[in-house]
């Protein structure tokens, strides 16, 4: 029998919150460089039996940038020290293929793999923002290019993760063969962006491969991930344009030959539970009076790819181009602002709330319903939970939301394997060759 279809969570974080204001609720503690935080979170989500925890990342840095993003630990660093403190959870972290390099990439998740047993996963992203050439000798490359580049870097990386057959560590004292010759795979790639021989200089990994996560709405970006990936990170406003999305990703994975749950859709969900839902309101209310309008228009600039100081923030948003930066970000933070007709200073309240993501207030109930929804209507396989601040957001979700989709059979009690495909329920990939 086939096993019943149970939500997949994955806990996003940020350790000074989502809310560009969460660090300053009296009950938060704050910090991506805050270790004690991190670890503490990342054993409670543990706790509650959440698929993974996900690291995003970024090359750059200022002082109005997101508390959460101002100061952070090199993720993957990070990942394996989580590693050594942790059984069960997976380990996600962004690394780019814009500024990154194949052999780095496929050596660092394949260690971290071998270090948790299993637990590892990529996050594959192109860095959006052009600002990030400042810091490497190159120029940032235009939207579709850069989509080109993570095509072939992605190939290069699954290429040299099956370098190795499984068993060809035989390590023999006898005959003195450490590694059997045989099982040897030189991947010998040369292609337009990248010139790579092999083999890379660790076994295969516990899951053949670390999990392969992308987050690209936009077609190149989808295209990428139908083809490539397991999960997919999204950012949906509404029920009906996450089922298109949805149904559009699900469409695309089917005509590159996988069956379309190889790939679960989680799109970014944030929670904000109250015993009723004016409380819940009164707390999203309060955490927004601490945000002033100067530290959320960088936010929403960033998104929209624009300068908007020289329009009324009390008028609407304006007519621009869609950027070449976030593009799909940008897409649906402008239908937001023309559906619920937003002036600039409200998206700019929202876009610091959430960044874009879907924001649900209510009781536990009510944030059990809305996934619930989400979830039997086919707009999401899972959840990536955006707590608004920590470590009482996270609390709020795990111990009053989770029991109620653990009652309703919508998640799991307990883990039922060893490693993250175990947990999303996917097979470990054959050895193959590109």
């Amino acid at each position: 029998m086939t096993a019943k279809r149970q939500i997949h969570l994955g806990l996003f974080l940020q350790g000074a919150g989502h809310h560009v204001s969460g660090w300053r609720h009296p009950k938060a503690e704050a910090g991506s460089e805050n270790f004690d935080l991190l670890l503490r979170v990342t054993q409670a989500a543990e706790q509650a039996k959440f698929d993974m925890v996900f690291l995003a990342d970024g090359l750059t840095s200022g002082v109005d940038a997101h508390p959460s993003t101002i100061a952070r630990f090199e993720p993957l660093t990070l990942l394996a020290a989580l590693a050594l403190v942790t059984n069960k959870i997976g380990l996600a972290a962004t690394s780019s293929t814009t500024y990154g390099e194949p052999y780095h990439t496929a050596r660092a998740f394949s260690s971290i793999d071998h270090l948790s047993h299993g637990r590892a996963a990529w996050n594959i992203v192109t860095t959006s923002y052009a600002r990030t050439a400042n810091n490497f000798s190159k120029s940032h490359p235009e939207h579709d290019e850069r989509y080109a580049v993570a095509g072939e870097f992605v190939d290069v990386v699954r290429g040299l993760w099956d370098s190795w057959d499984d068993d060809a560590f035989i390590k023999d004292k006898q005959s003195g063969i450490y590694a059997d010759p045989n099982k040897v795979h030189m991947l010998d790639h040369q292609g337009k962006y990248y010139s790579v021989k092999g083999p890379l200089n660790i076994p295969r990994s516990p899951q053949g491969h670390p999990i392969l996560i992308q987050a690209g709405s936009s077609g190149p970006g989808q295209d990428l991930a139908a083809r490539t990936a397991d999960v997919v990170f999204t950012a949906q406003q509404s029920l009906a344009e996450a089922q298109g999305f949805y149904k559009s990703l699900k469409s695309r994975v089917e005509k590159f030959g996988r069956p379309a749950d190889a790939v679960a859709v989680m799109p970014g969900f944030l929670p904000v539970i109250g015993r009723t839902s004016k409380e819940a309101a009164e707390k999203l209310a309060e955490l927004d009076q601490w945000t002033e309008l100067k530290s959320a228009m960088p936010l929403l600039e960033e998104r929209i790819g624009h300068s908007l100081a020289e329009y009324d923030p009390d008028g609407p948003l304006p007519d621009l181009p869609i950027s070449d930066q976030l593009r799909s970000r940008a897409e649906l933070l402008t239908a937001l602002a023309r559906r619920e007709n937003l002036t600039i200073r409200q998206l700019a309240l929202r876009v610091a709330a959430g960044r874009g993501h879907h924001i649900v207030l209510g009781t536990p109930v009510d944030v059990a319903d809305r996934m619930q929804e989400w979830f039997e209507t086919r707009a999401a396989d899972g959840f990536n939970v955006m707590p608004p601040f920590f470590p009482e957001g996270l609390e709020d979700f795990t111990q009053l939301v989770v029991p109620i989709l653990q009652e309703r059979g919508l998640f799991r009690t307990d883990y039922t394997g060893s490693t993250l495909r175990d947990q999303l329920g996917l097979a470990r990939p054959a050895l193959t060759s590109v």
